[in-house]
């Protein structure tokens, strides 16, 4: 066993990017001329990836919240969150935007959200006029991705890189609906050590930010838990192997780091002297939770736990 045991539940974040204000300073001048704000969130954590500034810098604005990446997350947990957001009065829908899941309700969404504006413009005489939309959200929660999708075509370059869009452009959704693509992101607040870990773990957070290892092992930690079935089904554990470890008469970090290089042992992370590669572990675990291969797991529930409820 490699001696980061006892270096591992010790997450140390500080981090927040400088070019934030020109950043907020381009989004406060276009959205004099936007009529409705699309909040980009990720559906396996829809408070930790929601930036808080967005509230302040869309006041009046009418906005719709994009659960995006649903299929990674729990159904009914997936549904809870819709209900929550709309017992705020924002509308939101559920889309997972690599395979188009949910986007045309989306826009259905969209039209209904807009049709009180577009009825006061009426009264005075514009009629016909377009929606002119912006998204907006953190770095890596699919915006992109989102914008392909709706568009109906490549117009957005994707890549996992925060900023990657770089040139403002209109592009036509539909007849009624005009989206203006800018750089609409808004940097994650570590307003937590838990927000931080969250972010971590679905991989919003750049894997140079944080110790990989030491975010794996949190997230270990978190599975035990909260999804102990579906940690033990996707890496052939046993419940009673998990309760003994856990049980033994050592600090607790000792115990889930001995679980965690279980993992590495059954997926053949083994360096010289029969020793487990906990770093290759650690980017299996975390690889495997973002793709969805340890199944649809919700990190935050509406009624404000850690966990979705079973």
């Amino acid at each position: 066993m490699t001696s980061n045991k006892e270096n591992v539940g010790k997450t140390n974040i500080n981090w927040y990017p400088g070019h934030m204000a020109k950043t907020r300073r381009e989004i406060i001048q276009d959205l004099r001329i936007i009529d409705i704000v699309i909040e980009l969130l990720d559906a396996r954590i829809p408070i930790a990836s929601q930036n808080p500034d967005i509230a302040k810098l869309i006041k009046g604005k009418k906005k719709i919240v994009v659960l995006n990446k649903c299929d990674l997350a729990d159904e009914k947990e997936n549904q809870r969150w819709v209900s929550y957001f709309e017992n705020k009065n924002i509308p939101a829908a559920l889309v997972d935007a690599n395979s188009g899941k949910g986007i045309d309700n989306c826009i259905k969404k969209i039209e209904k959200l807009m049709e009180e504006i577009q009825t006061k413009q009426a009264e005075k005489g514009r009629v016909g006029r377009k929606i002119k939309a912006m998204i907006l959200g953190i770095p890596n929660v699919g915006k992109s991705s989102f914008i392909n999708r709706i568009a109906k075509r490549t117009t957005a370059e994707v890549g996992n890189k925060p900023g990657v869009t770089k040139q403002k452009q209109w592009i036509r959704i539909n007849e009624k609906i005009e989206l203006l693509d800018t750089p609409g992101v808004l940097w994650p607040k570590f307003e937590s050590e838990d927000v931080a870990l969250k972010l971590a773990f679905t991989g919003t957070i750049k894997e140079t930010v944080l110790e990989k290892t030491e975010v794996a092992y949190e997230l270990v930690k978190f599975l035990l838990n909260n999804e102990r079935e579906k940690l033990c089904n996707r890496y052939g554990l046993s419940n009673e192997y998990i309760e003994e470890v856990l049980n033994r008469d050592n600090p607790e970090n000792f115990n889930i780091y001995e679980i965690m290089l279980e993992i590495g042992r059954k997926r053949g992370c083994i360096v010289s002297g029969g020793n487990i590669d906990d770093e290759k572990t650690a980017k299996i675990i975390l690889d495997d939770f973002k793709n969805g291969k340890i199944g649809k797991i919700t990190l935050e529930c509406p009624n404000g736990d850690v966990s979705h409820a079973t």
